[in-house]
C-alpha cells in the first residue's frame, strides 16, 4: 500500500500508509494529515485514490500547491514525488517503487496527431499529419515503462480510442500502455487506465466532467465497455476492445 512521509528542514515529522478513498491535508483538525502552520489552508490538498492510482488536487488554497516545484491544481501522483505545501514536504511512495525511479513516467506525445508539445520529448511514433490542429486537439500522453518494472496488465484484448468528429477524425489510438491522458490541457483533461480487469476513465482537469454515452461521469472511475462513446475537451471518441 503506497504511503506519505510527512517532513519539515530534512525532519520526518509523520508516516501514513494511504488505505483510504481520501486522504485530505491542511491546518484544520478535522483533516487526515493536520499541519498546524498559518501558510496552510484549513483544507489545503486532498489525494484520492482510485483502481491503484492516486490523484493529487489543490482545494483551492491560499497558498497554493505544489508538486516536484510546479504549481497544480490536479495531477497524477508518480512514485516518489514531493508535494510541497510551504516550508512541508510530503513523499509519496508507492508500493513497488525503487529507489531513485517513478512508478509511471509521463510522456506527452501527439499519438493521434503530429504535435508536440514544447520542451517535451515524444516517444510514440505520430499518425500521418492531416490538417494542422484546431481547438478540438486532443493530446494524448502515454507512460513509459522502466526498464525492470512490470509490463502493462496483460489481457487478451487490447482498447482502442477512436476519433469520430473534429480534424482527427477516423484516427485510432491503441492504448497499450497502464496509463493513457487525453484531452487539452487548461480546458479538459482525462486518464484512461488499464487494469487486469479492463480499462477505466478517470477525470483529472476540467470545470466539467467527461461524458460517456451522453452522461456525464462523477469523481469516481468509470468502467469502460465495448462501443462506449466518449465526449472529452470537444471531441467525440468510441472506446471498443480489439483482439
Amino acid at each position: 500500500m503506497p504511503k506519505l512521509v510527512l517532513s519539515m528542514d530534512g525532519l520526518v515529522l509523520k508516516e501514513m500508509t494511504l488505505n483510504k478513498e481520501r486522504t485530505t491535508i491542511g491546518r484544520k483538525p478535522d483533516n487526515d494529515i493536520q499541519i498546524d502552520n498559518l501558510a496552510i489552508s484549513g483544507h489545503h490538498a486532498v489525494i484520492t485514490c482510485i483502481t491503484g492510482d492516486a490523484f493529487l488536487e489543490d482545494q483551492n488554497s491560499t497558498n497554493g500547491t505544489y508538486l516536484n516545484g510546479q504549481p497544480v491544481k490536479k495531477n497524477v501522483l508518480r512514485a516518489n514525488d514531493v508535494i510541497e505545501l510551504g516550508k512541508y514536504r510530503i513523499k509519496f511512495i508507492a508500493d513497488d517503487a525503487k529507489p531513485g525511479t517513478s512508478q509511471s513516467e509521463m510522456v506527452d506525445t501527439a499519438a493521434l496527431k503530429a504535435f508536440e508539445m514544447p520542451g517535451v520529448s515524444t516517444d510514440v511514433t505520430a499518425a500521418p499529419a492531416g490538417p494542422a490542429p484546431t481547438e478540438t486537439q486532443v493530446v494524448a500522453a502515454a507512460a513509459r515503462q522502466q526498464p525492470g518494472t512490470p509490463q502493462a496488465a496483460a489481457t487478451d484484448l487490447v482498447g482502442v480510442i477512436q476519433v469520430l468528429s473534429g480534424a482527427n477524425a477516423g484516427r485510432e489510438l491503441e492504448l497499450t500502455k497502464s496509463m493513457t491522458t487525453l484531452g487539452k490541457p487548461g480546458r479538459q483533461v482525462a486518464v484512461i487506465t488499464r487494469r487486469p480487469h479492463g480499462y477505466f476513465i478517470t477525470h483529472v482537469e476540467g470545470a466539467s466532467f467527461p461524458l460517456v454515452n451522453g452522461k456525464a461521469i462523477d469523481a469516481q472511475a468509470r468502467h469502460l465497455d465495448d462501443h462506449d462513446i466518449i465526449e472529452l475537451a470537444g471531441v467525440k471518441m468510441e472506446f471498443f476492445l480489439r483482439t
